[in-house]
């Protein structure tokens, strides 16, 4: 294949691919490489990756790399054959669950597995109404799109579908009850309430309630105490299906748990996995309660050509062993703990540092102009993302304010790489 430049390969996207699909960063990085928690361009050159939390157990991880390539070799095919991967996988992967969920669905991606989850859910539930969380996002698909305020509330979004309700994220930074007596969590839940009376007077009825158990394009917003299971608890009494999308956060990120939702102390109905299952190669997963997933048998098969395949399989059997043998739980919770102190420590001596949040390796840092007004500094939080470019670091912003610089890199990051970023981002926050 020929080697080009990235101006070449710019003009060719342009020519040949939809200009819906962006790039990151002013001056486009050719990446060529990956290895642990580094990207490689052209040149050689290697980035520290601060954001890509899709190679969870390292890019190009050689186990991974192994397995797919050893079952590659000998054998991919449908699962409309007996093959040990997997059930040896969905075996594994349960073993990580509490035992109410107890029946796996094999998906290729996130956004197939919430779609997935909401067919599950309606057919349980007898209905069709879902509320989601103001700027959730939960997929690409047309079902997906319609359950997403950050597409549909967005840039050539249609608006909210009359089957939805949206209630406020529960933002202890800047939202409504951040102060709230006895705690915030149960203050925002009781907007689920609303909705429901909402679902209620158009003559609808609740399926399903999706909420991320950490917020991600909300801004990584981490749900105060109490907040899910007072949720659940309303959700479950009007008939509903609580969905626990555990796409970005899942598999150990947080540190202390296998699964972020299990940080509220509450059990779903339905869990839906994707983009660190398969550390890049595309694997997607839905955990259910048996009770709702007997619902689903209706006559009607469920089939997915690529869902569950024996190199799939194998593929996520390696990345769950590399988590548990190299104590990837362990290192997520430590080093985000350093993260975290080294964060609150540059907010002390920055003033456009807001807020510093985060469960293990999924941290956010909110900026700000001024801390009392909490005016988003939108513009200073792009301009951060390409300074750190340029000194060898790669980072992202999120939020509905555009304003929140998104830590969550691979889980193998070690506390040295982390003195590096915390060290390169107080130099640029000083130089701006």
């Amino acid at each position: 294949m020929p080697t080009r430049p990235p101006e070449d390969l710019l003009a060719l996207r342009r020519a040949h691919l939809n200009p819906t699909l962006s790039v990151a960063y002013r001056e486009p990085l050719k990446i060529v490489r990956g290895a642990g928690a580094y990207l490689f361009d052209e040149d050689g050159r290697g980035y520290l990756d601060m954001v890509n939390n899709v190679c969870h157990v390292g890019h190009c991880h050689p186990d991974v790399v192994q397995a797919g390539q050893r079952q590659m070799a000998l054998l991919n095919t449908n699962t409309r054959y007996l093959h040990d991967h997997m059930v040896d996988y969905a075996q594994a992967l349960l073993a990580t669950f509490p035992p109410e969920l107890c029946v796996v669905f094999l998906t290729n991606s996130g956004t197939e597995a919430n779609d997935l989850a909401l067919r599950l859910a309606r057919a349980h539930a007898g209905a069709r109404d879902v509320i989601v969380l103001d700027h959730a996002y939960h997929g690409h698909s047309p079902s997906m799109i319609e359950l997403s305020p950050y597409k549909f509330n967005g840039k050539g979004g249609a608006g909210r579908a009359d089957h939805v309700q949206v209630i406020p994220m529960p933002d202890c930074y800047r939202g409504a009850h951040r102060a709230a007596a006895g705690g915030p969590g149960a203050h925002y839940s009781a907007a689920i309430a609303g909705a429901i009376d909402a679902i209620h007077a158009r003559g609808g009825k609740l399926a399903a309630f999706y909420c991320e158990s950490i917020l991600g394009c909300g801004g990584q917003i981490v749900l105060p105490d109490g907040y899910l299971a007072d949720a659940y608890a309303r959700v479950r009494a009007a008939g509903g299906v609580c969905v626990a999308d555990e796409v970005q956060v899942g598999f150990g990120r947080v540190g202390s748990h296998w699964w972020a939702f299990q940080r509220q102390g509450v059990v779903p109905d339905i869990v839906t996995l994707g983009k660190p299952m398969g550390n890049g190669h595309p694997v997607g997963a839905v955990v259910a309660r048996r009770e709702i997933a007997d619902s689903f048998i209706t006559g009607m098969e469920y089939f997915n050509t690529y869902a569950g395949n024996p190199v799939s399989c194998a593929i996520g059997l390696a990345v769950l062993d590399a988590i548990e043998r190299e104590n990837l739980r362990q290192n997520a919770d430590a080093v985000g703990a350093y993260l975290m102190d080294g964060l609150h420590r540059l907010q002390e001596r920055h003033a456009l540092i807001g807020d510093a949040r985060g469960a293990g390796l999924f941290i956010g840092a909110e900026l700000v102009l001024d801390r009392a007004t909490q005016a988003p500094a939108t513009r200073e939080a792009n301009e951060i993302v390409e300074r750190m470019k340029m000194r060898g670091i790669l980072l992202s912003t999120d939020g509905p304010l555009d304003n929140v610089l998104k830590i969550k890199p691979p889980i193998v990051l070690s506390a040295e790489q982390a003195a590096i970023f915390l060290s390169a981002l107080d130099d640029v926050l000083a130089s701006m």
